[in-house]
């Protein structure tokens, strides 16, 4: 396997990971936790999008 396949797999999957844990937390409702859900949630979309973009942009050869 490629190792940028390798990479953005691993992006997409953390990303992933981070939004479901976010959203998990969101419908746990504590108030207290916000910025922690801020950082976290941020963090998941950015990894998400840049590991499907990466993986969009791969072409198989």
């Amino acid at each position: 396997m490629d190792t940028k396949k390798l990479f953005a797999i691993l992006l997409t999957i953390l990303g992933i990971g981070g939004l479901v844990y976010t959203a998990v937390q969101i419908l746990d409702s504590q108030p207290n936790s916000f910025k922690t859900l801020l950082v976290v949630g941020i963090l998941g979309l950015i990894f998400f999008s840049s590991g499907i973009k990466l993986l969009t942009s791969i072409r198989d050869a």
